[in-house]
């Protein structure tokens, strides 16, 4: 999963950054308005987590940028704003959830999986796929009831394939939604990903769409 954190407070920033990569999230971050509304518009993220004052341009005009151009990433604002007006505000312009400074980050952590599940269409927090099962809520996965060790690249890849099960995800948008926008990728380093999950979950559940991307299904497990 990748975010995309809008805060000009670099050491709440850097706060939030570091405990949303200590969950494995993929985190791009920007310090004021506009640079956060070029890249909500450019780029592919999970969801994004939004200041309301922000300088050069407002989290409420970056929203409603982001909303005019078709952006409909799930966005969490995060602010000390804390009148009934301000968050009014923020609903009408297109916001996902609102949560006020001071906040508790474990907190930030599960609204954003919950915004990011819903986003995919799941309503139940426990997501299954054949003899895997994912906690959407908590981040964990099983295999046949047993927990599955994941690097931190296995869990982004493996959780963007878990949320569109049965769907060919591409492997353009695969890596958008791996990486952080600063990373330097090699070329197969999604395939190299792929095969290593196949080794712990079973070659049959990833499939390879030629030319399209992968699919994670239950259909090989039945064979």
């Amino acid at each position: 999963m990748r975010v995309l954190l809008v805060e000009d407070d670099a050491a709440l920033a850097g706060e939030i950054a570091s405990a949303l990569r200590a969950e494995n999230f993929a985190v791009d971050r920007a310090a004021d308005g506009e640079d956060g509304l070029h890249l909500g518009d450019t780029e592919l993220f999970d969801a994004a987590v939004l200041d309301l004052g922000l300088p050069k341009l407002g989290g409420i005009q970056v929203l409603k940028g982001w909303r005019a151009a078709g952006r409909n990433l799930p966005v969490l604002i995060l602010t000390a704003r804390d009148g009934w007006s301000d968050k009014v505000e923020g609903f009408k312009a297109g916001a996902d959830d609102y949560l006020v400074k001071p906040f508790r980050v474990e907190e930030l952590v599960m609204r954003l999986r919950a915004l990011v599940r819903r986003s995919r269409g799941h309503g139940d927090a426990r997501i299954v796929c054949g003899p895997i099962s994912f906690d959407a809520q908590v981040g964990t996965f099983e295999r046949d009831g047993l927990p599955l060790k994941l690097t931190a690249l296995e869990w982004r890849v493996l959780s963007c394939l878990m949320l569109r099960k049965e769907i060919v995800v591409a492997r353009a948008d695969l890596i958008e939604r791996v990486y952080e926008g600063d990373a330097d990728v090699d070329s197969n380093s999604v395939e190299v990903i792929i095969a290593r999950l196949r080794r712990k979950i079973g070659h049959a559940m990833i499939e390879t769409s030629r030319g399209l991307g992968y699919r994670l299904t239950a259909e090989g497990t039945a064979r």
